[in-house]
């Protein structure tokens, strides 16, 4: 057993008096803390805590903000893929969603995996009665490796309640198209260095999604051969559009990128900050999570969330180009 000697007790019992008595002098003990915006996740679990609502709890602390949650499904998986998933009932997300809401002054929501159509109904149901100014809807279809995660069912309910509901809706290129009814193309679905082509796909699949009721879109393109995101937003004078582009990073710690990159969406909406701004800051903590996160498991592993608890961010070249898209469909 380790016995800390007289000298290091007294040092720390000093340096605890002197941090107590700056506290007192600058008038700080006592004062009520200014309580940070509640944002809620709402998501599937991921054990190994790449995405779902454990990464999604690391991201709203990155931002400063309080993250509390409810579990749409449990799931078992790692790095190197999903090998089961076990949904929660609606009934009890519907309970917790509630018991959540009567306690917290939420500020945003992020909505990750749902699982199914019962699931979905819940989580529209209690958005539509809370209405909480800011929702951020990631239509999770399927994991990276393959596995469905989302019902028929769960499906038409996204599209048909919750677009909707949500301020900003964030598929990536594949699930945009799926969504849309596109046909699905090389541009689409796998990685191209036609990056014209795959922003002629995200532009046509974030019209047809306002068509279907989404009021903001990010078509996110992370899988390209240069990582391009394409915002399409409404305004007094149409839908306009802006297009983000980073040199995509050489990386094998990716899981769970679309999750981060929504979640942090929602605590800058949180925060107050406008759609451009808070999907510009988005995509820049995402590439700085890939660029520091260390190699861990044997599959495509997890983002550093907390990178900047440890060390200053390494900033990815981003280029912003506006357009004038006005009611483009």
């Amino acid at each position: 057993m380790h016995i800390w000697g007289v000298d290091r007790v007294t040092s720390l019992r000093l340096r605890l008096e002197v941090e107590f008595l700056w506290l007192l002098v600058s008038g700080r003990v006592g004062d009520m803390p200014v309580a940070p915006p509640v944002v809620l996740t709402i998501a599937g679990f991921d054990p190994s805590s790449g995405a779902g609502i454990t990464a999604d709890i690391k991201v709203i602390a990155a931002h400063e903000c309080y993250g509390i949650a409810c579990a749409t499904a449990l799931t078992v998986q790692s790095t190197q893929g999903v090998r089961r998933v076990e949904e929660v009932e609606a009934k009890i997300v519907a309970e917790t969603l509630a018991e959540l809401s009567s306690d917290f002054a939420i500020e945003a929501v992020h909505i990750g995996m749902l699982g199914n159509g019962g699931v979905a109904n819940a989580v529209a149901d209690f958005l539509g009665a809370a209405r909480i100014p800011h929702v951020v809807l990631d239509p999770i279809l399927r994991s990276s490796s393959g596995a469905e995660l989302l019902d028929p069912a769960g499906k038409q309910i996204l599209v048909e309640r919750l677009f909707p509901l949500a301020e900003m809706v964030t598929p990536n290129l594949e699930e945009a198209a799926e969504l849309s009814g596109m046909p699905t193309t090389g541009a689409v679905s796998s990685e191209t260095s036609d990056c014209g082509a795959a922003l002629d796909a995200m532009r046509a699949a974030a019209g047809r999604l306002h068509e279907l009721g989404a009021a903001n879109v990010v078509v996110t393109g992370g899988h390209l051969e240069k990582a391009i995101d394409l915002l399409s937003f409404s305004t007094a004078r149409g839908f306009e559009q802006e297009v983000f582009k980073a040199a995509r990073q050489r990386s094998t710690s990716t899981h769970g990128t679309g999750c981060a990159f929504s979640t942090a969406l929602a605590c800058h909406l949180a925060h107050g900050r406008g759609l451009p701004e808070a999907v510009l800051l988005s995509k820049a903590y995402v590439s700085a999570a890939i660029a520091n996160a260390p190699p861990l498991g044997h599959g495509a592993g997890p983002l550093h969330h907390l990178y900047r608890m440890h060390r200053q961010q390494r900033r990815a070249a981003l280029v912003i180009e506006p357009e004038t898209a006005h009611s483009r469909k």
